[in-house]
This record gives C-alpha cells, structure tokens and sequence, in this order.
C-alpha cells in the first residue's frame, strides 16, 4: 500500500524495536498487555513464540524482530504483547506481537508521511505503509496486513482452531 491512500488524519499506536520507532493502525490494535507466559509450541517456525491464554482464549503471539530478521527480543520490565487483528486472504486472525516496548498513541496527518525508502532498510518495504516524521524522528508504519503469508497464519490458525474443538469436547462433556 503506497501512502497515497493515506488521506486523512490517523491514529498510530508506537511501540519500539531496540531503539528504533514503529507504528500500527490503531484500528488493528485490541489491546496491549504485560508480558505474561508464553507456551512454545514444537515444529512452528522461530517468529512463532508461542501461545497465550487470553481470557480463556488461545492467541499465538510472534516476535516481529526475528520475522524481520533481527535478534530476538529480550524479555524485561518494558517488553509487551500488542493484541492485533489480521487479516491476510479474507481470513481474520487475533495475534499478538511482542515488542520492545509500546510508547503512545499518536495522530498523524498524511503531509507528515512519506513512502518507505527503496534501499538503507532492514525491512522488506513492502510490510511499510510509509515512514512518519515527528520532530527530529522518524516512524516507520507497519502494514500489518501484508507482514504474514497465509501459510505462516496457518500456524496461528490450526492453534486457534485446536484449542476451541478442546473447549468444545469439554463443554459437551459437562
């Protein structure tokens, strides 16, 4: 998506990699939470940090840095799961992305972003929506939609989908 289609004024919620600033839609953000107990699920690909109980919910949580092929992400007082929405070929999935830290919500007008840069990136441009300018710092504009492949969802999806037939079995059962 090039910024063209960004017409209007946009809420973003930043979070940070290291030291360097990224933001979502915030209309793709269900809530943030505290780092809580991830459980590793075997045979998933090394982004795939596993699941978490989400009020009796399973939502598989992934580390964008390693998807981005950065260092993973070190565990401390600041480290936060995002709850998303994605959806990639018509298909909804509830995800929770690790991060750094999340710093704030923020507005953004479209005069303030502009298109990622072809060349000097450590991502993909095609996951970036654009890069926002704020003061003397730039913000790089994640389209979620576009980071994952069906294919890479499906881990998330068959997890969901087990985890809510075992909910089906047991309540059938009482």
């Amino acid at each position: 998506m090039s910024t063209s289609t960004i017409t209007e004024t946009t809420q973003y919620l930043t979070f940070k990699f290291d030291n360097e600033h990224y933001a979502l839609e915030i209309s793709k953000v269900r809530e943030v939470l505290d780092f809580i107990k991830v459980t590793k699920i075997p045979r998933t690909p090394d982004f795939m940090r596993g699941v978490i109980n989400l009020r009796g919910n399973v939502v598989p949580v992934v580390d964008l840095k390693l998807k981005f092929g950065m260092a993973a992400i070190e565990k401390s007082v600041d480290t936060c799961i995002i709850i998303s929405e994605i959806k990639v070929d018509d298909n909804d999935t509830v995800l929770g992305l690790m991060a750094d830290s999340v710093d704030e919500v923020i507005e953004m007008e479209p005069k303030n972003i502009e298109h990622a840069p072809q060349i000097g990136m450590r991502l993909n441009t095609e996951f970036i929506k654009g890069v926002g300018k704020r003061s003397d710092e730039f913000i790089i504009i994640l389209d979620i939609d576009k980071i994952f492949s069906a294919d890479e969802l499906s881990y998330a999806n068959v997890l969901q989908e087990k985890e809510s037939d075992k909910k089906d079995s047991f309540n059938a059962e009482i």
